[in-house]
């Protein structure tokens, strides 16, 4: 982006901040106080705001991709990919074609000769689908592997989906358990310690309960757990308890009716919110 006068100074956008010379071409360390209500000066920083905006809005909409593992038209890939921050979100992601099977590391789209990829050996390749899917980790059968290869490939994903933790269901879990507790019984001192986590987390509260809603192949189901409710005591102790899943009415989901994304997001919720417990009341009660 070009320089623009404010005042007798001319300002510019470099790297999401703005910069400022004087009139004979010498960068000064910041822009002078006196500058910051000039018309060029605001509409910088605003533009730097929406920039920052647009940057996170690309990234979790990527990601809803992935936790939902919607099929993406290649087409809508490439109208979105000339810009720098769709780019940044889409770069090296794994997709998957129509059969699910791992086509490789996106690292270019082009309206005419498809999706640059790197695939599983190492090499450039173009292909050419109509749509392709962004998955889920846990849908993912190679996921140690793919790992190990981002990893040789110096791989850096702005979406957190190869290295992304999962859970997978136990394999001896009875099916018709409807609620686990491996990260129940988290203690917080205050309530809105707890909840305060939630937010920043980027969760949602409702009835007391921390949610997670997935959409897993055209159903929602709704992962929650008990963190307590807001009655006026939120100076009062709380604790996690067990994690549950539900269906859109509210009924309580078994084991084997959860998918494994929805297993896996809950879980990780879970143990993102046991993971804030005041442990040094942990360690004074042992």
């Amino acid at each position: 982006m070009g320089w623009v006068p404010a005042g007798d100074y001319e300002v510019a956008l470099e790297a999401g901040t703005v910069v400022c010379r004087n009139g004979k071409g010498r960068r000064l360390k910041s822009v002078p106080a006196r500058l910051k209500d000039d018309p060029a000066v605001v509409g910088l920083r605003q533009l730097t705001e929406w920039l920052e905006q647009h940057a996170h809005q690309c990234l979790t909409d990527v990601e809803q991709w992935m936790v939902r593992s919607l099929p993406v038209p290649t087409a809508v890939l490439a109208r979105v990919w000339p810009d720098p921050a769709w780019q940044a979100a889409l770069r090296d992601v794994v997709v998957t074609g129509v059969d699910g099977g791992v086509a490789g590391f996106l690292r270019d789209v082009d309206p005419d000769r498809g999706l640059g990829l790197v695939d599983l050996d190492g090499d450039t390749v173009r292909i050419t689908p109509d749509v392709v899917s962004v998955p889920h980790p846990v849908l993912l059968d190679d996921l140690d592997e793919l790992r190990e290869f981002a990893v040789e490939l110096e791989v850096r994903q702005n979406v957190d989906q190869l290295f992304r933790e999962v859970w997978r269901r136990p394999p001896g879990l009875a099916p018709d358990t409807t609620s686990v507790d491996t990260y129940a019984g988290g203690v917080f001192k205050e309530l809105r310690f707890l909840h305060g986590r939630v937010t920043q987390l980027g969760y949602r509260s409702r009835g007391g309960y921390a949610v997670c809603p997935v959409v897993e192949d055209g159903a929602t189901t709704e992962a929650r757990i008990w963190i307590g409710a807001h009655d006026g005591y939120d100076e009062y102790g709380t604790e996690t308890g067990p994690l549950g899943w539900t269906d859109p009415a509210g009924r309580a989901l078994m084991a084997a009716e959860v998918g494994p994304v929805a297993w896996s997001e809950g879980m990780r919720m879970a143990a993102a919110l046991y993971a804030g417990r005041d442990v040094a009341d942990e360690e004074r009660a042992a």
